[in-house]
């Protein structure tokens, strides 16, 4: 089993090499893209695949020698090779696992105030804050498109885009209701409170891939106002746009134009019916979808911040970590690495319950 499966691999990376050579494959942008994307990922198993026929072999010429006379290095070998091969059978099969198709993408995200009150608002921002600086610190670029913030600071809510390629497969895991515990700065008795804001990480549709039919639109302009209510325009620039099949309505203001608020409204919208798209196909493969870590829905409690004991625990894996300041300046990769390790894990069970 494993050793066809290294041939595939070796085999389908060498012909991408090929085609990445090809004068006819590097004269098409988009073919050359493709297979480069493929090549990228096909890499770390190709690694372990390299790895796992050199200790083989090593290991077969080992048990040759060790017939013809002992050898404490040759004895070591035969002892310890055997388990760094399961090992790396392991890593190979996860490796090879099918990728969520949407991993590639762009993501929007919309950060809201959940209970709490201030309190909530001030951790939304906190979480806008730990996203974006996340984002740049894994060479993804940022761009706001909506925010309503809230007197106190923070947000009552905030959207905005993710940009790079594969943005998706890193972000998708902060999908859900977060959670926070700390003593709030207007409290004069020291209490501890909880709060939370949810957040949702919709991958960026593009136009083909939801098709919308304009008459199935209502588009509404109307003056943005600042907060309090003051008026920040003297045109309606504001757009709410309802498609009316599923209900779902995007506003935007932020912009000037109106021309802007409507082109972003539809981007967001896009990402929002592309979302339900998905969740109608994965609700009719249930086991599927319980296999998914992190599947955003708004309900799931995902993660806890903890301030008085300085603690961020991940309810999914349950993951602690106790560098609370640092994962909120943004380093986020060990719940990141952890998550991705065990939604591998659960789509390879997955994968050989099906077969």
């Amino acid at each position: 089993m494993i050793d066809s499966l290294v041939e595939q691999i070796e085999a389908r990376f060498s012909e991408l090499e090929g085609q990445m050579a090809d004068p006819a494959v590097i004269s098409d942008r988009g073919r050359y893209a493709e297979v480069g994307r493929e090549y990228r990922e096909l890499q770390p198993a190709q690694a372990l695949a390299g790895e796992w026929r050199t200790l083989k072999d090593d290991l077969e010429g080992a048990r040759e020698l060790l017939e013809e006379g002992e050898d404490p290095e040759l004895r070591k070998l035969a002892e310890e090779a055997p388990g760094r091969l399961a090992e790396l059978e392991e890593e190979i099969r996860l490796a090879m696992v099918e990728r969520d198709p949407n991993d590639v993408k762009n993501v929007l995200v919309e950060i809201r105030a959940g209970t709490g009150g201030d309190e909530a608002a001030l951790f939304a921002g906190d979480l806008y804050k730990m996203l974006t600086r996340y984002a740049e610190e894994r060479g993804f670029s940022t761009e706001a498109l909506s925010q309503s913030a809230a007197e106190v600071g923070g947000f009552k809510e905030v959207t905005f885009a993710i940009k790079g390629e594969g943005a998706y497969s890193i972000f998708k895991y902060e999908g859900g209701t977060h959670r926070v515990q700390r003593v709030p700065e207007t409290e004069s008795q020291g209490r501890i409170h909880t709060s939370t804001a949810t957040v949702a990480v919709l991958p960026e549709a593009e136009e083909v891939e939801v098709q919308i039919d304009q008459n199935d639109l209502q588009i509404d302009v109307y003056r943005s106002s600042g907060p309090g209510g003051q008026s920040v325009n003297t045109t309606d620039s504001a757009v709410r746009i309802t498609h009316k099949p599923t209900g779902v309505v995007v506003s935007m203001q932020d912009e000037k134009s109106q021309l802007q608020n409507k082109e972003r409204a539809m981007r967001v919208l896009r990402a929002r019916l592309y979302e339900r798209e998905l969740a109608e196909q994965q609700a009719k493969v249930a086991s599927e979808r319980k296999a998914q870590v992190g599947s955003g829905e708004r309900s799931e409690k995902v993660r806890t911040y903890n301030f008085p004991q300085g603690r961020v625990t991940d309810h999914r894996i349950k993951h602690t970590s106790h560098n609370l300041d640092g994962v909120l300046g943004g380093a986020l990769e060990e719940f990141t690495d952890a998550l991705a390790a065990e939604e591998k894990r659960q789509r390879l069970e997955s994968a050989a319950s099906a077969a």
